[in-house]
């Protein structure tokens, strides 16, 4: 989040200086007005470029204004339920001030810059000058000298980037070619059918949950202990786990992009694909399943507000933050727990026989492990205890958001969090888990930059469970491999991974690879 000072020229710096020269070569001066407006430009190019550093560095991607923009406010609202008061009015405040010495200084410089140039000695000079670092920038792939090395990257592409972006949301209709083809969805689920009858899929989306915790060996061996606990659960219950690797649609955040990549096979890592597909009606696992029998339902946690979109997927029911009957203690923004909002999908979807009930097919995204990674919630020891509304104490809570951690502490939350996840299945697995259920859970993305960098894997673990050995050995048949610990080969991408799960819940597939 800092800054730092870095010896290099701005090829936006002599352009400028080019442009100013010839103003004030023509006209003597600058009004007060183009002044001013000339130093927020200057100041708003300096943003940018702090931006343009510091976004990839900490979510692994770059910033998209009118996608990242949106969610400002809701940013803002996870952050003051994380840190203290203070903290948060402190740098608002450091913020303030910080922007009002940069219009100043800016400002200064500029007016000083300006009685410079009306000598014309000077203006010749600073032209000369300004054209030679354009050339000198212009013929880096010309030369056998490595100019470019001595320029930061221009951020005036990026300012044009974000321009076209801008205007292509704006105007979604001009690009819908842009979406790309859909499965066929014309495969059914016969699969999944047993002599128990149907089985019950819960697709759980494990937040920043990605191939780092694999890869990392540190990450690795600090997860060891906790996957071992939930391989043991799944051995106790008579279950098995298949796992596979697949190329997320995003990294660090914006998780609805791999969401909707998965439910409609769509390629959503463009947030415009991701819009056109909201205006579509396209086909998704959730019309296919509620085609063939299945009650659907996503159990949404982390939806706070109105969420028109979901009418896309075409769920039953929708079980958002107010809806889903969590009476317990809040945690922070993300206020409650994923044991409890297990607990209770299991309470309200999978507690009746399956015999007395349509199949369930339920999307499930979780949120304990979403950034900042605080406060995190104690685990229970078992999976029926969130359902009391007093299972979490206020010392629990004053407990979990003691000690928010900077940003170059997130590493020991993000493991615990992750560490976290697999312990709660264990217990739901030991607890609760119906025989009939098959249960998948994806990663989303990998957990923002300031974990492991910006250079780290898009690819997220797959793990896909259950009591009934032939779909997971349709799986393999399609490159997964047994237990928790997926080979290093990337399967899919995550809309691919759609048309895999087609292939492999249809008993009559071929199975082609």
């Amino acid at each position: 989040m800092g800054v730092a000072l870095v010896p290099r020229l701005s090829l936006e710096m002599f352009l400028g200086l080019v442009a100013l020269a010839w103003w004030v070569g023509r006209r003597g001066v600058l009004s007060p007005r183009g002044r001013t407006w000339l130093t927020i430009g200057l100041v708003g190019l300096v943003l940018v470029r702090y931006a343009n550093v510091t976004a990839p560095s900490m979510m692994g991607r770059p910033v998209h204004v009118y996608w990242d923009g949106r969610h400002l406010l809701e940013v803002g609202k996870v952050l003051g339920s994380s840190w203290p008061a203070w903290q948060i009015a402190t740098w608002g405040l450091l913020l303030v001030v910080g922007l009002v010495v940069l219009y100043g200084v800016v400002r200064v410089s500029l007016e000083a810059l300006e009685i410079g140039l009306r000598r014309p000695d000077v203006r010749y000079s600073a032209q000369l000058l300004a054209i030679t670092g354009v050339v000198a920038f212009a013929i880096h792939p010309l030369g056998p000298w490595d100019t470019r090395r001595h320029f930061s990257a221009p951020i005036l592409p990026t300012v044009v980037q974000q321009g076209v972006l801008l205007t292509q949301a704006l105007q979604p209709h001009r690009y819908a070619a842009t979406l790309g083809p859909s499965p066929a969805f014309d495969t059914d689920l016969s699969a999944l059918q047993t002599d128990s009858g149907p089985l019950d899929v819960l697709l759980l989306f494990a937040e920043s949950y990605g191939a780092i915790t694999l890869d990392d060996e540190d990450f690795a061996a600090a997860l060891g202990p906790a996957r071992q606990r939930l391989t043991e659960a799944l051995e106790r219950a008579g279950w098995s786990v298949v796992s596979g690797r697949v190329r997320a649609s995003t990294f660090g955040g914006a998780s609805w992009l791999s969401h909707g990549s998965l439910l409609s096979g769509v390629d959503t890592s463009d947030p415009l694909r991701y819009s056109l597909l909201l205006t579509s009606q396209r086909p998704t696992l959730v019309s296919h399943f509620a085609a063939h029998g299945y009650r659907t339902v996503g159990w949404m946690p982390g939806i706070k507000r109105l969420w028109p979109e979901g009418l896309f997927f075409g769920f039953d029911r929708i079980a958002d933050d107010a809806t889903i009957g969590y009476q317990g203690l809040d945690f922070g923004y993300w206020r409650i727990p994923d044991q409890a909002s297990m607990a209770l999908l299991h309470d309200q979807e999978f507690r009746t026989s399956p015999t007395q009930r349509q199949p369930v097919f339920a999307v499930f995204p979780t949120i304990t492990s979403h950034a900042p990674f605080h406060p995190l919630p104690p685990l229970l020891s078992s999976a029926l205890a969130p359902l009391d509304a007093h299972a979490y104490t206020p010392a629990d809570v004053m407990q979990a958001l003691a000690n928010p951690p900077t940003a170059g502490q997130a590493t020991g939350p993000y493991l615990r969090s992750i560490s976290d996840l697999f312990d709660w299945l264990a217990v739901y697995i030991d607890d609760l888990a119906p025989p009939n259920l098959m249960l998948l859970m994806v990663g989303d993305h990998q957990p923002p930059g300031i974990i492991r960098g910006d250079d780290a894997s898009w690819d997220v673990p797959v793990h896909i469970m259950s009591a009934h050995d032939s779909v997971l050995q349709r799986l393999e048949a399609k490159g997964f491999v047994a237990g928790l610990l997926p080979s290093h080969h990337t399967l899919a991408t995550m809309h691919g991974l759609t048309q895999i799960l087609l292939d492999v819940f249809d008993a009559d597939s071929g199975m082609a690879e």
